[in-house]
């Protein structure tokens, strides 16, 4: 595998917005651009316009990211009550926030649902009679299994949704239990790769809805198409533009636009990955025998400081170093981070590329780290604090006041 270009991922004035940033630093930090998820949005909801779209929280929980998407007029997709109260803190109204986790204690239940939350995912009966004991008359959507772990790059277990079959008793015993038996959901696994896997997961969320229509006179009104939608990481992937026309066209030939369901999406990883940028410092290199020629490069950033997602190399993000721009040799390296827990390698396998010239305290940059980064960071693991975050719009913000402030003075 070769470097990477630093222009596959960003123009020279978007990058340099990050590197001014980076400036003076200690490290490691994560940079975010909330303007380039301003622009993911808006291009989510230009190619589904007819779609609510429920920002999956678990992404991103950071409140400048609420606020700006709730600005944008996104819903929110909370899997906790602490998630719950964090949305709601920003101001953003019970209707427009569902609770997505199909495993939830019953107090928390009836917590949400004494906020005003309504809309709750199920896949099980016992989930199911909680929703119906605590929160009363509340719309339900069941959750089903797919396939996908094949094609996607972090995919899911069997742990959330059910067998087509159960969720057609669940939504029916839905109703006998006081709830509006709502609508179907389903998630791909996460950087799904396939277009078809959508495909094949709408043909059974069909079925369901003709089933509970012809034999139970049930008119289900939503489908939660779930996430998925895929990041640029080290790879070429599909284009968002592939995903929104495949899906359109088949809800269009399935259900006809008079009689189409509401569709909602939970975009996480699609919508805030390509905002960050992880700034970390090489700490140390060193070969583990006087023959091996790969070189391990160990940084001050690791599986315990946001990357958990390499375990596996599962996510390949891409890896950036100024030296790229110059050098004319390169070398096969492993990358590891600097606690002290053997687990704690990004890439061992993948063939990572590094110049030769790399030196102890050059500055690596790994792009494309919005999603499931800063929330997933260890809190005192080894002693090392979380990672620190820098949003780019607030310190514009702070130079805007900055200025204002000089003005005056000069008054």
């Amino acid at each position: 595998m070769t470097m990477i270009k630093i222009d596959q991922y960003f123009d020279p004035a978007a990058w340099g917005k990050f590197t001014k940033a980076a400036e003076g630093r200690d490290t490691p930090f994560l940079i975010v651009d909330l303007n380039r998820i301003k622009l993911k949005f808006n291009e989510m909801i230009g190619l589904f316009p007819e779609a609510k779209v429920h920002y999956a929280m678990k992404a991103s929980p950071a409140v400048q990211v609420i606020e700006l998407l709730a600005e944008l007029g996104s819903n929110f997709d909370c899997a906790s009550i602490y998630e719950l109260d964090r949305v709601l803190d920003c101001g953003v109204a019970p209707s427009r926030i569902s609770y997505g986790n199909t495993i939830k204690k019953a107090k928390h239940v009836k917590y949400a649902f004494d906020k005003g939350i309504d809309l709750y995912a199920t896949d099980s009966e016992a989930d199911l009679k909680n929703i119906a004991e605590q929160a009363p008359g509340s719309k339900v959507f069941v959750r089903i299994l797919v396939e996908g772990s094949d094609t996607a790059e972090w995919p899911l277990s069997r742990k959330f949704g059910c067998h087509p079959d159960m969720a057609v008793d669940l939504l029916i015993q839905a109703k006998e239990l006081g709830l509006v038996p709502y609508g179907v959901s389903f998630h791909v696994g996460s950087q799904q790769k396939s277009v078809a896997v959508w495909h094949d997961a709408l043909v059974m969320v069909k079925d369901i809805f003709d089933k509970l229509m012809s034999e139970q006179g049930i008119k289900l009104q939503m489908i939660n198409l779930g996430g998925g939608f895929p990041a640029r990481y080290l790879n070429q992937i599909n284009t968002i533009q592939d995903y929104a026309g495949s899906v359109k066209q088949y809800l269009v030939d399935s259900y006809g636009i008079d009689d189409m369901p509401e569709i909602i999406l939970e975009p996480g990883r699609s919508l805030v990955a390509s905002s960050g940028v992880l700034v970390s410092e090489v700490v140390l290199i060193s070969r583990k025998s006087h023959e091996e020629e790969t070189r391990w490069v160990y940084t001050d950033v690791g599986l315990f400081q946001g990357l958990i997602e390499t375990l596996g190399e599962a996510i390949k993000y891409p890896v950036y170093t100024p030296k790229m721009a110059t050098s004319t040799t390169s070398g096969t390296v492993v990358l590891a981070g600097p606690t002290c827990d053997s687990a704690d390698i990004m890439y061992e396998e993948t063939d990572y590329q590094l110049p030769q010239e790399l030196e102890i305290g050059d500055k690596i940059y790994w792009l494309a780290t919005g999603a499931y980064t800063n929330s997933y960071s260890s809190v005192e693991f080894n002693g090392f604090p979380p990672l620190e975050v820098v949003y780019l719009y607030q310190l514009y913000l702070l130079f805007l006041l900055q200025q204002l402030q000089f003005q005056l003075q000069k008054v």
